[in-house]
């Protein structure tokens, strides 16, 4: 669901940019053909242009306030747990060593290569 809704974002996002560059910096937009009357006149194109732009612009900032309440209820969860992941637990005897007892013994470490490789 939330890839869904990023792709979403992303083709909105597209959508706007394109809208928005289509428009003149005058407010014509789309004024360099067209009939005197209709969708594609000068005013007509403008008005088309400036709603779809509202349009998506209120689109753009309804999925940017969904996807930032999405992302933060979801890595609320996944913090904890790659946090609980990346440190692990201080290994600590089950029980202590009571007086007059050895305590266990430590685990031998790995034997180091130092560098060579080893022989097949």
């Amino acid at each position: 669901m939330f890839t869904f809704l990023i792709v979403l974002q992303a083709i909105i996002a597209a959508a706007l940019v394109t809208v928005i560059l289509m428009q003149r910096s005058e407010g014509g937009g789309l004024t360099s053909s067209g009939s005197p009357s209709g969708l594609m006149s000068a005013r007509g194109a403008a008005d088309f242009l400036t709603r779809a732009t509202s349009v998506l612009a209120a689109l753009f900032i309804l999925m940017s306030i969904t996807l930032a309440f999405l992302a933060a209820s979801r890595g609320a969860v996944s913090v904890d747990t790659s946090l609980q992941r990346r440190a692990p637990a201080a290994q600590t005897p089950a029980q202590p060593p009571v007086a007059g007892q050895a305590a266990p013994p430590a685990a031998e470490p790995a034997p180091a290569d130092n560098g060579v490789p080893l022989a097949r």
